[in-house]
């Protein structure tokens, strides 16, 4: 309803102004720094643009053609879903093994849980391109502390980071470690948050051990805590890159490509800045639906107190 020029007095024009100056440096951001970026990422997904070139063609759904049909593509794809699928469920579950042996410390020595959860976030906090290169060191495969040790009890050192059948699952053991420091923390505050009296009625109703607590008290008041994990983890390893980059460069022959660092290396090496916007389309819807999916079935079982 607009206003009439009666009601236009100082104190609406002061509150609209007061308004417009706080929200509008934010509004503006967001459109130059976010919307208008993405618009035009989908727009040169139906083009032949490459970076540096006056013009370029239309060619329709001709990238996405690609991106599903071709056999590098493919592979980019494939490797992202099988990374997501093992990374997301044992960071979680890890994460929450962790949380619960922090805080059962907690309650007999504080100062030993405070650096056990220092210990486990030290990862988050450092960068991970420095991390990568220690793994680098660690997973040598003639002088690499880990086949040092695997060979003391007679297993045959491996080639982690060159055999096409072991480095995504080696990526995918670094992306779990770095991540269960982060999702801890999230366990943390919501286990920190239920009611100890909460645990004393399911004593009193029959929950003597360990694990019927975690079942009737625990793990359903961390059900808000446990969906937002959820969508936070899929996310993070959807968009792996810092590690594909440094330790394998989506080698050998494409084992570990995945689609962000194959989104990378189409735009900013091979210029093909058409064929990379369709590969961030397809990242972006493929998050999307994972996470409206993950909400839509976990939500239905989460416990909002």
């Amino acid at each position: 309803m607009a206003l009439s020029p009666r009601q236009l007095s100082a104190p609406h024009l002061k509150e609209a102004a007061t308004t417009l100056s706080l929200a509008g440096p934010a509004t503006l951001a967001m459109l130059v720094l976010i919307f208008i970026p993405s618009l035009l990422v989908a727009v040169f997904s139906f083009t032949d643009y490459q970076f540096g070139a006056r013009s370029f063609h239309w060619v329709g759904l001709d990238n996405y053609v690609t991106l599903f049909t071709d056999r590098t593509g493919r592979r980019a794809v494939t490797n992202t879903l099988l990374y997501v699928a093992v990374v997301m469920p044992l960071s979680m579950i890890f994460s929450l093994v962790v949380a619960l042996g922090v805080q059962s410390v907690s309650t007999w020595s504080p100062r030993l849980a405070t650096m056990l959860r220092t210990a486990y976030f030290m990862p988050v906090a450092a960068t991970l391109v420095a991390m990568a290169t220690v793994f680098q060191m660690l997973l040598h495969p003639s002088l690499g502390l880990i086949n040092q040790l695997i060979g003391l009890v007679g297993i045959p050192g491996q080639s982690w980071l060159s055999d096409r059948g072991l480095v995504l699952y080696t990526l995918a053991a670094i992306g779990i470690w770095e991540t269960i420091g982060y999702n801890m923390v999230l366990f943390l505050a919501g286990l920190t948050a239920i009611p100890s009296q909460l645990y004393d009625a399911a004593e009193i109703d029959g929950a003597n051990n360990w694990w019927d607590r975690f079942w009737t008290v625990t793990w359903p008041m961390l059900g808000p805590t446990t969906l937002f994990v959820l969508v936070v983890t899929a996310t993070r390893s959807f968009r792996v890159f810092e590690t594909v980059a440094t330790l394998t460069q989506g080698g050998p022959a494409y084992a570990s490509d995945t689609l962000v660092y194959a989104m990378y290396r189409e735009g900013f090496v091979y210029f093909k800045a058409g064929y990379s916007s369709a590969i961030t389309v397809v990242f972006f819807v493929a998050v999307l639906i994972l996470t409206l999916t993950q909400v839509r079935i976990v939500e239905k079982k989460v416990h909002y107190r």
